[in-house]
């Protein structure tokens, strides 16, 4: 989910069920290529060239996201839509996020995504 509270932009994983959402993978694409998983390499391509760099939680096969939580995937806490409109760019119409992950007691496979218009059924 894109998020703007104040100048803090970015992207958030919100987990709204009634139990922990164990993470099993992810997929990261960028125009439609696949670059990794959300993790550090993934990150450093990403900002690879930037002179600022977003903070980022990363996601590790096995951690649970609890009812309630909010990660903060990737954000600006300062974002300003002229200095910062390459990250606007890829969070809203370039990065597309697959989170894999099931409940507490498995085997179910769910999946979250974020979606870029590129990807969106017209």
């Amino acid at each position: 989910m894109l998020n703007f509270e104040g100048t803090r932009t970015g992207i958030q994983l919100v987990n709204a069920g009634l139990g922990p959402a164990i993470v099993t993978r992810s997929v990261v694409q960028v125009d439609g290529e696949v670059i990794g998983e959300w993790d550090l390499r993934t990150y450093r391509q990403l900002t690879r060239g930037r002179s600022v760099h977003p903070k980022v939680s990363t996601l590790q096969p096995g951690v649970p996201v609890l009812s309630g939580q909010v990660v903060h995937l990737l954000f600006l806490d300062d974002f300003d839509q002229r200095d910062h409109a390459w990250f606007w760019a890829l969070v809203s119409e370039r990065l597309m996020v697959e989170i894999f992950y099931e409940s507490m007691y498995g085997g179910e496979n769910f999946r979250a995504v974020l979606i870029p218009p590129w990807e969106t059924p017209s």
